[in-house]
C-alpha cells in the first residue's frame, strides 16, 4: 500500500527545474523527524516546513497497487499534453517508491522526479534526482542530478559536499518560520546564502519562488 499525504499539479519552484509544469506527488513519513512539534527537537531533521503525515490532504489517499496511484496521478495532467513530469517528494519519499510504482509511471509516459534527504537506498529508474542533505548521518545517495542544501545548518557545511558526483549544486536560504530558536543561526538567511554563493561559486542560489508567487 502506499500512503499519499497529497498531490497536485503545479510549477516546480525552486533548482534546475524552477517553472517547469510538474505534479507533485507528496508521500507520508520520513526517516528523520515523526512530522509531530513535540518532536521536533529530538529529530534529525529540524526545519522542515511540510505537513507530511496522514493522508488527508489535497488528493490525498491510500492505494492498494501501483498501477491504481499511477492513474491517480496521470489524471491530474492536462488532458492530451506532453512533456509528463512528476516529482515524488514527503517527508522522504524513498520510504515508499519502489520500481513498481516507476514503471507505472512510465507507462504513462512519465518522467520521474524524486527529492530526497539521501539516506536511504532508491530503486532503478529514476530520471531526476535531488538529494537535500540534512543529518550528519552519510549520504548513501551520494552521486545524482541535483544536490540542494538548505542554507545555513548548524551541523552540516556546503563544503562537506563539494566533491560528491552532482551535475548541479545549489544553496537555498532556510525557510525560518517553522526553525526552534535556539537553533537560528542568522536573522536573514537570504543575505547569507547570497553572499555564501557569491564567495564559493561552485554554488548557485536557488528560491522557493513557489512561495513567492503564492503557488502550490
Amino acid at each position: 500500500m502506499y500512503n499519499i499525504k497529497e498531490s497536485f499539479y503545479s510549477l516546480q519552484g525552486e533548482g534546475a527545474h524552477a517553472g517547469r509544469p510538474a505534479i507533485f506527488c507528496r508521500f507520508t513519513g520520513c526517516n528523520l523527524w515523526s512530522g509531530k512539534e513535540k518532536h521536533r527537537l529530538s529529530a534529525s531533521c529540524q526545519f522542515c516546513d511540510t505537513d507530511f503525515n496522514g493522508v488527508d490532504g489535497q488528493n490525498g489517499g491510500r492505494f492498494q497497487t501501483a498501477d491504481a496511484l499511477a492513474e491517480h496521478i496521470a489524471a491530474q495532467w492536462p488532458t492530451n499534453q506532453g512533456n509528463k513530469y512528476v516529482v515524488f517528494t514527503g517527508g522522504e519519499p524513498a520510504l515508499q517508491l519502489d520500481e513498481a510504482l516507476i514503471t507505472s509511471m512510465k507507462n504513462r509516459g512519465f518522467t520521474i522526479a524524486i527529492e530526497t534527504n539521501g539516506t536511504l537506498e532508491l530503486p532503478n529508474g529514476i530520471d531526476w534526482v535531488c538529494v537535500s542533505p540534512k543529518t550528519t548521518e552519510p549520504l548513501v545517495v551520494n552521486s545524482g542530478n541535483e544536490l540542494k542544501f538548505v542554507y545555513p545548518q548548524i551541523n552540516l557545511h556546503p563544503k562537506d559536499y563539494e566533491d560528491l558526483e552532482f551535475e548541479h549544486f545549489y544553496l537555498q536560504p532556510m525557510d525560518l518560520s517553522a526553525v526552534p530558536q535556539s537553533n537560528v543561526i542568522v536573522s536573514d538567511t537570504q543575505s547569507s546564502t547570497l553572499k555564501y554563493c557569491l564567495e564559493n561559486p561552485l554554488w548557485r542560489l536557488s528560491l522557493q519562488t513557489h512561495k513567492m508567487l503564492n503557488i502550490d
